[in-house]
């Protein structure tokens, strides 16, 4: 068996305040193959975005180590873009324009005008985007922008795409359309996704594998579900299906009965990283 893709091998962060070193994660260890969906799953402040943010090589972790592709993770790169909540478009500029903007300091004059353009509308085209590429942000819809944003991450040509709660600042129905759009993505490409979500059923429709975090304070990967369901996967016929409920009940299971929340600790967390921050 090979190496994986991606690898975080006994990865620990500590954060340092006032009241003394606060540790988030402890002992991380994490694979993923090329081509793979996983998703990150647990509690609020259980250190999910901190794992997705060493892994984006914003935070350089404590301890151990994070490979990809055989390389040393230690600063942001091209080869990982990330999706967050909110989408981070340029207010004044066009969709195509803030795609654009990430294709030209990528690519450093090695596509043509022509090239570059053709480039910017097939991801736009990807996430059904096209028809909007002169409209700006305040001209768009929170799941309009959201698609372009990944448009944008796309564009980056990533050798991992993370996500970070991509649609959790959506209505239900815009959230299910993209999470649609997103395994049609997944099935094309075939990128490595690492996405970080609070929603169980978002996590068995989309994944691979789910991981799933300990509380904090020192979380850790406390169980990881194998999602053996058949893609291409439909939300409507999955409702009815035996091992998606299983699938389903694992992770419900692992996060109400074996992970309950604790506010103290979530506040701790959130502190000590907004003093880093």
């Amino acid at each position: 068996m090979g190496k994986p893709f991606l690898e975080l091998s006994q990865v620990s962060m500590s954060f340092k305040g006032k009241s003394g070193t606060f540790q988030a994660l402890s002992e991380i260890d994490l694979h993923v193959d090329k081509g793979e969906f996983v998703s990150l799953i647990g509690h609020s402040g259980c250190g999910k975005s901190t794992v997705l943010n060493i892994i984006a090589g914003l935070y350089r972790c404590t301890s151990g180590v994070v490979l990809l592709d055989g390389r040393e993770v230690n600063d942001p790169g091209p080869d990982r873009a990330v999706v967050f909540q909110n989408h981070s478009l340029l207010p004044w500029l066009t969709a195509y324009e803030n795609v654009e903007l990430a294709v030209k300091r990528l690519s450093k004059g090695k596509r043509t005008r022509a090239e570059t353009r053709d480039w910017i509308m097939h991801n736009l085209t990807l996430v059904q985007m096209e028809h909007a590429l002169d409209k700006r942000p305040d001209e768009l819809s929170g799941g309009m922008k959201q698609r372009v944003g990944i448009a944008r991450a796309l564009a980056m040509e990533p050798k991992v795409l993370l996500m970070d709660e991509p649609f959790g600042a959506l209505d239900a129905l815009t959230r299910a359309h993209l999470q649609d759009q997103l395994m049609e993505i997944h099935m094309t490409l075939k990128n490595s996704v690492v996405m970080i979500t609070h929603d169980v059923d978002e996590a068995v429709l989309l994944s691979d594998r789910i991981l799933m975090m300990t509380n904090g304070p020192a979380a850790t990967v406390g169980e990881v579900l194998h999602v053996d369901l058949p893609r291409p996967r439909d939300r409507l016929a999955l409702a009815d299906d035996a091992r998606y409920m299983h699938c389903r009940q694992a992770v419900l299971r692992f996060l109400y009965e074996k992970q309950r929340k604790v506010e103290p600790l979530v506040s701790a967390v959130k502190s000590a990283q907004r003093k880093v921050a």
